[in-house]
């Protein structure tokens, strides 16, 4: 009798633990504004549902972003349109992928009695943007992940496959923060060699395709691109362009090389989503977002289009040993 008695009082715990662990488990709402459409956001889009998805399913709380993922078309009032909709449905935090869409987000967050945490990802240069106070301690709702781009090692990448160069094509949008001081370093860097830069810019497609024809003509040997989302957005119809004139595209993404650029160097994007979902995770989880640390990557991986390489016969060899590693690609529209 009496071990009858320990079973059904043991088999009553266990009912009471299982209820008390199911009551614990909480179930958040994630909304997720791309700036635009293309290569690297949309890499890390599908990274980061991923990974909510994985943790979902690990442990107790669910993760859910159905109906609350927006492309912001790279327009401003798209962007805050879609932020105010995710406020009323109550979403309990935002990530807004790349930097013009985390200062729509954050500028609108701000205003609220209770502020939606905000977390970022692929912002270049979140203290130079205005997101946070320090890498360290971002100080308000806000924190995330960088994809901040070491803009001398690209350069000497282009100085290893032909150390002559005389004239570098700085191609680039001013409307983006996330260009300013990787443009400002490239300047600093080819003065420095004696070098000369010209620059070409734009904020839309038509506008790009003109710059990318007008670097051709004005007889520059390589150019540099930034983790620009308005230059990436229009790889696609430049890069038979710049083959065509026997000038390798050197930029800040792997998607670039994705989309027909000779080089894109930098972080894998992949982990960026992964990463900046961990970090949505801590935050609904109880972690302070002002006194998060934004996360940051090594920049050491170079990503070759080998169709673009071979049609403007550039040797990339010496380039395994300035990089983490060097992945080879060929031109297609967007990652498999």
């Amino acid at each position: 009798m009496k071990k009858k008695i320990a079973v059904s009082v043991i088999a009553a715990m266990t009912a009471t633990a299982m209820m008390a662990g199911s009551a614990m488990a909480e179930e958040y709402k994630v909304g997720i504004i791309k700036f635009v459409d293309d290569a690297s956001l949309d890499q890390i889009e599908n990274s980061i549902k991923a990974q909510l998805d994985a943790i979902s399913e690990e442990g107790e709380d669910t993760f859910i972003y159905d109906g609350y993922v927006m492309n912001g078309q790279a327009d401003a009032t798209v962007i805050g349109q879609a932020a105010q909709q995710l406020i009323a449905d109550g979403v309990d935090v935002i990530i807004p992928i790349a930097t013009p869409a985390a200062q729509i987000v954050q500028s609108i967050t701000a205003d609220q009695t209770e502020p939606t945490p905000v977390v970022f990802s692929a912002v270049s240069d979140p203290v130079g943007a205005a997101l946070v106070d320090s890498m360290e301690e971002p100080g308000a709702n806000i924190t995330g992940t960088s994809d901040a781009l070491n803009t001398n090692a690209v350069l000497d990448l282009m100085f290893a496959a032909n150390p002559d160069i005389k004239s570098v094509g700085l191609l680039y949008s001013q409307s983006e923060d996330s260009s300013k001081q990787p443009i400002a370093d490239a300047k600093a860097y080819l003065e420095e060699k004696g070098v000369e830069y010209v620059e070409k810019t734009g904020t839309n497609n038509t506008e790009v395709m003109q710059a990318a024809e007008a670097l051709a003509s004005s007889g520059v040997e390589a150019i540099f691109t930034p983790t620009d989302n308005t230059i990436m957005t229009a790889e696609l119809a430049i890069y038979e362009t710049l083959i065509d004139a026997g000038i390798p595209h050197y930029t800040g993404a792997d998607s670039f090389a994705l989309n027909g650029a000779f080089c894109g160097y930098g972080v894998d994007y992949t982990i960026v989503g992964k990463e900046t979902a961990n970090t949505a995770v801590e935050i609904l989880q109880g972690a302070d977002p002002a006194k998060t640390p934004v996360k940051t990557f090594d920049n050491g991986i170079a990503t070759i289009n080998t169709e673009t390489a071979e049609a403007i016969g550039i040797d990339y060899s010496s380039f395994a040993d300035l990089c983490t590693e060097v992945k080879e690609i060929e031109t297609a529209e967007s990652f498999e």
